[in-house]
């Protein structure tokens, strides 16, 4: 899954970093959505640093395609997945500390070492909420916008959450998750009180269970 590695970023323009220093970005893809998992990347950045990253949710699909492109090719990054039936048993906030956990053991893995910091976008990390975190970690809010090795890991987490349920609607047509990636539009709800929840169903989350279909 890695790409080629031009080796990790230390000092940046504007950011008080030491040369050398390993600093991953994580961000999370799916915590609102009513079908699928939750997806978190963690990315180390490479020299030079893909041109225009910012916040997934920001760029164009083209724009996010051709970068994430740029990032699996030359960065080194990683993907933690969470299933939806995991989030219905742990809920959805531990569901995504875990996915970021997941991310950046499988970072440390391809790295061969730990990083220096973590610098994650919101306001909470995984430190202390889940067993296996062992990195220093900062929350960053919006720091999917100001960080660029969080917009990376923005980046990819959305679009392998969204090639992901792209897929599933192969398997599962009804709900137009192809477009909606599984967020709770007209369309899916419509389709869910046609169809009943498919085993890639929040069951936990309010309008799946609030249909009464099980």
């Amino acid at each position: 899954m890695d790409g080629a590695n031009e080796g990790p970023e230390g000092a940046e323009a504007g950011v008080d970093r030491p040369a050398g220093r390993i600093v991953v970005g994580v961000d999370e893809a799916g915590r609102g959505p009513l079908a699928g998992p939750v997806v978190a990347a963690a990315v180390v950045l490479c020299r030079p640093r893909p041109a225009g990253l910012d916040d997934s949710k920001r760029l164009s699909r083209a724009a996010r395609a051709r970068l994430d492109a740029q990032i699996r090719r030359r960065c080194t990054w990683a993907i933690g997945v969470v299933e939806a039936d995991e989030i219905d048993r742990i809920n959805i906030f531990a569901a995504t500390m875990r996915a970021m956990t997941l991310a950046v053991g499988g970072l440390c893995d391809r790295l061969g070492c730990d990083p220096h910091e973590v610098l994650i976008d919101g306001n909470l990390t995984p430190q202390g909420r889940q067993p296996d975190w062992r990195w220093p970690a900062r929350a960053i809010v919006g720091g999917d916008a100001i960080e660029p090795c969080i917009s990376a890991a923005s980046i990819i987490a959305k679009e392998h959450r969204d090639a992901l349920m792209r897929a599933h609607a192969v398997v599962h047509p009804h709900y137009g998750w192809e477009r909606n990636a599984g967020y709770g539009t007209p369309e899916h709800l419509a389709a869910l009180r046609t169809h009943g929840p498919t085993p890639l169903h929040r069951r936990s989350f309010a309008p799946v269970a609030q249909l009464a279909l099980f």
